[in-house]
């Protein structure tokens, strides 16, 4: 059945789409083992819910979970609560909670991996005390080892305001890592994603920050499992990765070149947390089982159509990246609105949610096409886009 669709091209008309056909319609996937995997994940917004900007967050609370299971039931993991799920950016502490509380329990029950952020957002921006970020930092941490997941040590905004230099994220770093009871992932969230957090690990030159985050990670290696790197810099994160000790993971947040990375060398490879596997996660499933087999060329041929829809979802100014991810959730059927908590739905352009559209096809990526021209259809119509 051909599926053809109106679309707006670049320079102000419009010419017919057809739509390809569905690459994945295996409802399950994974089974692989040669690599970790986490899908950052979103949150859905409740469409009866007053999600404006500054609101506390309402969420959609059974479409948000089932969309954690279509994640497991491809084998990978979720990272919850983490930037994807909007923290700093309409996820409040409340809602973040019951998140955490809620996929937690859910991971269990389907014998699923799960990781949690815990942070600071909760508190005042304005805090510039170091007792009160580390009371921050255990507050959240005690949240999500009572929940069961592995905590994910998300960057803080706060700590970035306030510290003089590398030695005072050693201390509260070191502080942190002596009371976990497991192993813990770090993340370095990179300013593309949060300006706010320039100059993370005490100095802006990134060599610099580099050697305060491996001394961090060397002096504790045994409570933590990985690091995330989120510097959209391959090279930095293959010489990083060639750094850390033995036993800690690196878990690329690369979602500009997570192929290769993932792929490695001969010296060594990246695991993944990637928020661009929320929306592609039957094809980064093939990807890793065709890995695990040994068989490369499958493996390149289910991740390279992925990439340019990656790099577009992640362009400047990334931080607005999940607007892309819940709008390929909604047209995918994955969740019933395309509305974002604090009203980010309207974090990127029409024109850039079109090209969003069309690379997502290329990729073979909605299992159902019909829906997803309908959809689309609809949301021109809705922009006044004329039809």
């Amino acid at each position: 059945m051909t599926v053809t669709i109106r679309l707006p091209d670049d320079h102000g008309g419009l010419v017919d789409h057809e739509l390809a056909a569905p690459r994945y319609t295996d409802a399950r996937g994974g089974g692989f083992t040669a690599r970790v995997a986490y899908a950052a994940a979103h949150v859905v917004a409740d469409p009866l819910g007053h999600n404006a900007p500054g609101a506390p967050a309402a969420v959609d609370w059974d479409t948000t979970l089932a969309f954690r299971h279509h994640l497991w039931g491809h084998g990978l993991g979720v990272a919850e609560a983490m930037d994807t799920a909007q923290r700093g950016m309409g996820l409040d502490w409340t809602a973040t909670q019951e998140l955490i509380r809620r996929s937690s329990a859910e991971a269990r029950a389907v014998d699923g991996r799960i990781a949690a952020g815990a942070g600071t957002d909760h508190l005042d921006v304005d805090v510039r005390d170091l007792a009160a970020i580390r009371a921050g930092y255990e507050q959240q941490l005690a949240v999500v080892e009572d929940a069961g997941a592995r905590p994910i040590l998300m960057a803080s905004r706060q700590l970035a305001a306030t510290a003089e230099g590398p030695d005072d994220y050693h201390r509260l770093y070191g502080d942190l890592l002596a009371q976990v009871s497991t192993p813990v992932v770090l993340h370095w969230l990179g300013p593309m994603f949060d300006p706010a957090l320039a100059g993370y690990w005490g100095a802006h030159d990134v060599e610099k920050a580099t050697d305060s985050f491996l001394a961090l990670c060397t002096d504790h290696a045994d409570r933590i499992d990985g690091v995330k790197v989120s510097l959209l810099d391959a090279d930095h994160e293959v010489a990083l990765r060639r750094r850390l000790p033995a036993s800690v993971r690196c878990y690329t947040g690369d979602d500009f070149n997570y192929p290769t990375l993932i792929r490695g060398d001969e010296v060594g490879h990246s695991d993944a947390l990637l928020g661009i596997f929320a929306a592609i996660a039957p094809a980064a499933a093939s990807a890793l089982t065709a890995l695990d087999a040994g068989d490369l060329d499958g493996y390149e041929a289910a991740f390279a159509p992925t990439l340019p829809l990656a790099r577009h979802v992640f362009a400047a100014p990334t931080f607005h990246y999940k607007t892309g991810i819940a709008f390929l959730a909604w047209l995918s059927g994955h969740q019933d609105g395309f509305l974002m908590v604090a009203g980010q739905q309207a974090g990127r352009s029409v024109p850039d949610l079109v090209t969003t559209f069309r690379l997502a096809d290329a990729a073979g990526l909605f299992p159902d096409p019909v829906l997803a021209a309908h959809r689309m259809d609809r949301f021109l119509e809705v922009a006044g886009v004329a039809r």
